[in-house]
């Protein structure tokens, strides 16, 4: 394999481990935001706990996919700086906005007020900035960085709902009480059905205005993990009818992953269709083979920490409680 190939691969490999985790994140904020029923107090304080300890981890990923596009595709990196200068800034700004209302929201306890105000902030950001790196996404599938067209906007809409659906799932294992794991699931199977329905938006869509594109989800490869992407949704809802919440954590982390190769995989081997192959917007090979092994060297450190950061706050927690009491046992 070709160092341009290695280091497209593991340029996606880091969005995959932000889309999931960083997902999660942006997801447990529109959860926050959307909180119902009488146990909304409840499922904030689930998702507070859930978010607490380790979400300014999951930027990690960000920088890293950052670094690798600036490193090994410059061009591109600066092609798309500045034709998507807006809704990356925007994206940015919620991502800023986030962090402030999630932390003074948990400090504003003896104002009843001023913790409603940081809660709207937290879930109006927590939306803004998954809808903007969408939106970024399906701009750069145009190769006209068109962000304000219908197809880029939708694209916006379709990774709010993934996120939220990825959060849903993550928190009926995070929560402790049972109460909460039945009203998260619920979330779950409800987000996951809009994924499918939304997901068919941007498709409809590039029919009509992004031909190219659509051609693209049309060749074998794309079709395929398109496929996988659906079919892991619905082991999905089977796992969520089963209570199997690891099972169902698996699955939306591999549709997730489906969902971007699909995506890549259709514009490919146009990094920015129209504008920069993979191989026009290459580093030397001498740079490239360079970046990949500091990669490697900084997964053999970064991995592990974050797999203790994770293990000491999400340590083991068993679900059979939970599965014996929601069904009857």
């Amino acid at each position: 394999m070709t160092p341009v190939a290695l280091a497209a691969i593991v340029g996606l490999a880091a969005m995959v481990l932000y889309a999931v985790f960083g997902g999660a994140d942006f997801g447990g904020g529109v959860w926050d935001l959307l909180a119902w029923g009488p146990r909304r107090t409840a499922q904030r304080a689930a998702i507070t706990e859930a978010i607490g300890p380790v979400w300014e981890s999951n930027h990690v990923w960000l920088i890293f996919a950052v670094v690798i596009l600036f490193t090994c595709f410059p061009p591109a990196f600066a092609d798309i700086a500045t034709g998507l200068n807006a809704p990356l800034c925007f994206a940015l700004v919620g991502i800023v906005m986030r962090g402030a209302a999630f932390v003074f929201r948990n400090y504003a306890t003896d104002s009843p007020t001023l913790v409603r105000v940081w809660t709207v902030i937290f879930g109006i950001a927590s939306l803004i900035t998954p809808f903007w790196f969408g939106d970024a996404i399906g701009a750069l599938a145009t190769g006209r960085y068109a962000w304000l067209s219908v197809f880029a906007l939708s694209t916006g809409v379709f990774a709010v709902v993934v996120c939220a659906q990825i959060a849903a799932i993550f928190l009926v294992r995070e929560a402790d009480d049972t109460a909460l794991r039945e009203d998260f699931r619920k979330a779950s199977i409800f987000a996951t059905l809009a994924v499918w329905v939304v997901g068919l938006a941007p498709t409809v869509i590039a029919y009509g205005e992004e031909p190219k594109l659509f051609a693209g989800f049309l060749s074998t490869a794309p079709l395929i993990a398109v496929g996988c992407a659906v079919l892991l949704g619905l082991v999905v809802m089977f796992a969520l009818a089963r209570r199997h919440a690891d099972a169902a954590r698996l699955a939306v982390g591999a549709e997730a992953l489906a969902i971007l190769v699909g995506w890549f995989g259709a514009q490919a081997p146009a990094l920015v269709p129209g504008r920069y192959t993979y191989v026009q917007a290459a580093s030397s090979d001498a740079m490239l083979v360079a970046i990949l092994i500091a990669a490697a060297c900084g997964a053999a450190l970064l991995i592990p920490s974050l797999l203790l950061l994770f293990a000491v706050f999400k340590g083991p927690r068993t679900t059979a409680d939970y599965d014996s009491k929601a069904s009857g046992g």
